[in-house]
């Protein structure tokens, strides 16, 4: 995984917000992300993220490319006999969240070619990406004439039926467990 991170703070720092001149601007990119994280974790971040003073607001954008958390359910079984909750995966192809000077952080996900991806920080990975992006630019034999702006689009396609096909996977096993919850020896 690759994480960039920079942080501007005085007068540089204008350019983004009015804000981020005194309290600072945090840019953050994260790449290729994997991670598993047990629900309890999740449930008990809450007292951490309490506090008694009211922290400035800084002004940051995240930007997050090609990540995927699996979420497991850690708590104890309620029916000794049921196989355990499926663990659930949450996969981000790009996704951008920016804190402004009012405090509240917007989702977006960039759209299209010409929106969002002209305010992509600057990155190693982007230029490593640039140089395989111009030699691979003519169709070739490998490609089978797919045009460059078609990979992309089949990408997020794919991505698209892997989810629908772990929805699916989830369903059947939770029709399992609610089915073995009244007769635990069914078998499929």
């Amino acid at each position: 995984p690759e994480v960039c991170l920079r942080l501007e703070v005085g007068p540089v720092a204008a350019v983004h917000s009015p804000l981020a001149v005194q309290n600072g601007f945090l840019q953050m990119l994260v790449h290729s992300y994997t991670a598993e994280l047990f629900m309890s974790f999740l449930t008990n971040l809450g007292p951490f993220l309490e506090d008694e003073i009211i922290p400035e607001v800084i002004p940051m954008e995240i930007e997050v490319v090609d990540a995927k958390i699996t979420l497991k359910d850690d708590s104890p079984r309620i029916y000794p006999t049921s196989p355990g909750p499926v663990p659930i995966t949450v996969a981000v192809d790009h996704v951008v969240v920016k804190r402004r000077d009012d405090g509240v952080f917007y989702l977006t996900a960039p759209q299209g070619e010409g929106s969002a991806k002209q305010e992509k920080p600057v990155s190693v990975l982007q230029e490593q990406k640039a140089p395989a992006e111009f030699a691979s630019a003519a169709p070739t034999a490998g490609t089978r004439g797919l045009q460059l702006k078609e990979v992309p689009e089949l990408q997020r396609e794919l991505q698209t039926m892997k989810i629908a096909l772990a929805e699916a996977n989830m369903d059947k096993a939770r029709l399992l467990q609610e089915i073995r919850k009244y007769n635990p020896l069914f078998q499929l």
